[in-house]
């Protein structure tokens, strides 16, 4: 694989286009980081967006995407989009929404016109996982350690989004799967959504209680 063109850490994302008036409603999502390694290792799962795509084009993301209407609403209705998306986007089926242990929940920034509320999910792979793509939407799939993800961003070598490269870093901490969705099963998830400050090519993201995190005017805070 050649080195693609990267986008710094605290940078918006491709196609995340910085809205200047009220902020948008975001719509609701759901994010699975499908795990293997047992007690013995961790990988994750990212698959490939089409670089075709305005939104995320290019980009290195996990499997997930916006909950549909038929899906309802609430926690069920985000495990729901989960299981369907993973289907969809990485041929993994088999994987039930009772399955999937919450992990965290973000909000895209108030400052940014395409928004989402994507609530992320871990679970490990089932063993007869044969992860395929659908060769448009997503175009490729790795296996990977988060620390081999993150280096690669670092080369140039992947393009990772900024909630991608900050759930992966969380992830590098521990050493097996197991031990961390035992981490996981414990926490007490809060939303948390992080800021967009500055504008053009002086644009970066913050996440509350970094430097320069303040509630603009008629913006959302950052911690619900």
């Amino acid at each position: 694989m050649g080195k693609v063109s990267c986008v710094s850490i605290d940078r918006p994302g491709p196609g995340e286009e910085l809205n200047a008036g009220p902020p948008t409603v975001p719509r609701q999502a759901a994010t699975v980081i499908l795990l293997r390694g047992g007690a013995q290792a961790l990988e994750v799962l990212l698959v490939q967006r089409t670089p075709a795509a305005r939104f995320m084009g290019g980009a290195w993301v996990f499997p997930g995407g916006a909950v549909d209407a038929h899906e309802g609403e609430g926690d069920r209705a985000h495990r729901l989009a989960g299981v369907r998306e993973l289907a969809e986007e990485a041929n993994v089926h088999g994987v039930q929404a009772d399955d999937l242990v919450k992990f965290s929940q973000w909000i895209t920034p108030a400052e940014v016109k395409i928004r989402f509320d994507t609530h992320f999910f871990l679970v490990s792979a089932p063993e007869d996982a044969d992860v395929r793509v659908d060769g448009s939407e997503c175009v490729d799939f790795v296996w990977t350690t988060p620390e081999l993800a993150l280096s690669r961003q670092r080369e140039g070598e992947l393009l990772l989004v900024f909630p991608t490269i900050k759930h992966l870093e969380q992830i590098s901490r521990f050493d097996s799967a197991d031990a961390l969705l035992d981490h996981a099963r414990g926490l007490e998830v809060l939303p948390v959504t992080p800021r967009v400050i500055g504008s053009g090519e002086q644009a970066r993201v913050v996440l509350p209680g970094e430097p320069g995190y303040a509630v603009g005017a008629g913006r959302e805070p950052g911690l619900s």
